[in-house]
């Protein structure tokens, strides 16, 4: 069944090896005892190729860690979605293509939550499979459904999510795979099933990290596993304010925020323009 996940289905099993091999660490940011069964060979296999890439044997690494970046950026979602379930009015959690991810499983859920998971169905399938056996701590109610459709709103709310009702959304991974007329529409669609008050979090780079010459390899490195990214934004407060979000965009090594003694590479400064950047973007519905 693994090998009919298509690229970004693959994407998913080499984050999943990345928690896997951080969890082994005695500094680890988080504990996934899931992650290694979820990546599978095939994971662990892109991992390698990927090291060769962050961790040169000869030279100095000059291409962002990816792996501390993954590290860093679940340790801040997982703050998140903790954070949502402590609000008492939020009674469901929105995964969207939530790939190999197991917050479900890991982590503690007050009783009143739902928590949907939404991805493709060959997603979804290799995630049972590999989880087969493995009780959930939430009400987990997954939607096989791809964002980009026109009817996935639909399949969500049949499983069981309600649109009057106060939610948390998690976009994780997510927006660098899109075309950029398809990011508008993803967040103008998931603004209208939120309430005011909802909460929402997601990631994305700027500009010059995609056009950086010293980040280059890992870009054609997922572009050569048919995965390119797309999508990038100079501003992303403003860009989530355009569709009724208001969000604070935070920087991995950030030291008050998004630090966690992990990111080794310079913390631009707001003056350096042509700095790449990796955003943490979260906030609430307008």
């Amino acid at each position: 069944m693994t090998r009919e996940l298509d690229a970004v289905g693959r994407t998913a099993l080499l984050a999943a090896a990345v928690r896997a091999e951080e969890t082994k660490r005695e500094d680890r940011l988080f504990e996934d005892p899931y992650a290694e069964r979820l990546a599978g060979e095939i994971g662990f296999e892109l991992l390698e190729v990927l090291h060769g890439i962050t961790y040169p044997s000869t030279g100095t690494r000059t291409v962002y860690s990816v792996p501390d970046h993954v590290g860093i950026r679940t340790r801040f979602f997982d703050g998140f979605l903790r954070h949502a379930a402590t609000v008492p009015s939020t009674r469901q959690i929105v995964l969207g293509a939530a790939g190999m991810d197991a917050r479900a499983y890991r982590l503690e859920w007050p009783d009143r939550i739902r928590y949907f998971e939404i991805d493709r169905p060959a997603v979804l399938e290799y995630k049972e499979s590999r989880l087969e056996g493995v009780r959930p701590r939430v009400d987990r109610r997954t939607v096989a459904a791809d964002l980009l459709s026109d009817s996935w709103e639909d399949d969500l709310e049949a499983a069981g999510y309600d649109p009057e009702l106060p939610s948390a959304w998690l976009l994780e991974g997510l927006l660098y795979y899109l075309p950029e007329p398809e990011v508008h529409r993803l967040l103008d669609r998931v603004a209208a099933l939120m309430v005011p008050g909802s909460l929402i979090a997601s990631d994305v780079c700027n500009t010059a990290a995609l056009a950086y010459p010293e980040w280059q390899p890992m870009w054609d490195m997922i572009e050569g596993w048919g995965c390119p990214a797309l999508f990038s934004c100079d501003d992303p407060e403003e860009l989530f304010a355009k569709h009724g979000l208001d969000m604070r965009a935070v920087l991995p090594g950030d030291g008050e925020t998004a630090q966690y003694n992990r990111w080794d590479d310079p913390v631009p400064s707001p003056s350096q323009t042509d700095a790449p950047r990796l955003y943490y973007v979260h906030g609430k519905r307008r």
